[in-house]
């Protein structure tokens, strides 16, 4: 089986091409390069005391559940590009990695162009960090839990499409509560379910044995842009210290829902 994921060089990004590694003969895994260090950087987000204390949180969680940043094992081919540049590769260029039976987005850039409509054409799966159609768009889990909406952290396995975060959804992972979890460890469990999810259903051969539903914009709660997440907001988030011991979930309407 080969697997070609579009993705990011986050760790919990790595970490779902070292998922696939374990099932797969071989996967490539093209990943767009951000900085490691984010509030301590200008990049995606920008440089600041106040995002440099958020994410320190974020890579806290991430360390705990995922590990730090490593090697991949050997049947992983990796491809590193700017974040940005992946619409500029040419077919010849990722000619390997056209081959593979699944295609797997992830975290990576906006994608238009030929590798859109290829990729569409695969019936590729995207990974929406978010629960669809109820959040879409940008650091979805964090706007839930802002709104004061834990229930609806979680992930949308689901066709990718031309549209953002709009594609038909196969179906929807949502994390266990561990006691002594922060709201960071919850929000980045979802993230662990997404990949345990996505890799046993693409293993047991589940992942289009059911029917894609498509999504009713009409039950969107929130259409976040990146330029919403400013320094106050991550302060005032900081400074109310969610707890979420002791908090009964109840979800909204969930398609097939994976818990793990």
């Amino acid at each position: 089986m080969k697997i070609t994921i579009f993705s990011s060089n986050q760790p919990r990004h790595i970490n779902l091409a070292r998922q696939f590694s374990n099932v797969a003969d071989q996967v490539y895994f093209i990943s767009e390069v951000n900085t490691v260090f984010p509030g301590q950087i200008d990049d995606f987000y920008r440089k600041s005391e106040v995002m440099q204390l958020y994410f320190q949180n974020v890579i806290s969680s991430e360390r705990k559940i995922f590990g730090d940043i490593n090697f991949l094992p050997k049947n992983v081919m990796q491809l590193s590009i700017k974040s940005g540049d992946l619409n500029s590769l040419k077919k010849n260029q990722l000619e390997d990695a056209l081959n593979s039976e699944y295609f797997i987005v992830f975290g990576a850039s906006y994608i238009k162009g030929w590798l859109i409509d290829f990729l569409v054409d695969k019936k590729a799966i995207n990974i929406h960090m978010g629960l669809s159609p109820y959040y879409r768009g940008s650091s979805c889990n964090f706007w839930a839990l802002y709104d004061n909406n834990p229930h609806y952290v979680g992930a949308t396995i689901h066709l990718l499409s031309k549209g953002l975060d709009n594609g038909d959804i196969l179906f929807h992972c949502m994390p266990n509560f561990i006691e002594g979890d922060t709201t960071f460890d919850y929000s980045m469990r979802s993230v662990l379910a997404a990949q345990n999810g996505l890799v046993h259903a693409v293993t047991s051969k589940e992942i289009f044995s059911t029917t894609p539903i498509k999504q009713d914009k009409n039950e969107e709660i929130r259409y976040s842009k990146n330029y919403e997440f400013t320094d106050s907001i991550a302060q005032d988030f900081l400074n109310r210290n969610i707890s979420l011991e002791g908090s009964k979930f109840s979800y909204p309407n969930l398609i097939n829902p994976y818990f793990g």
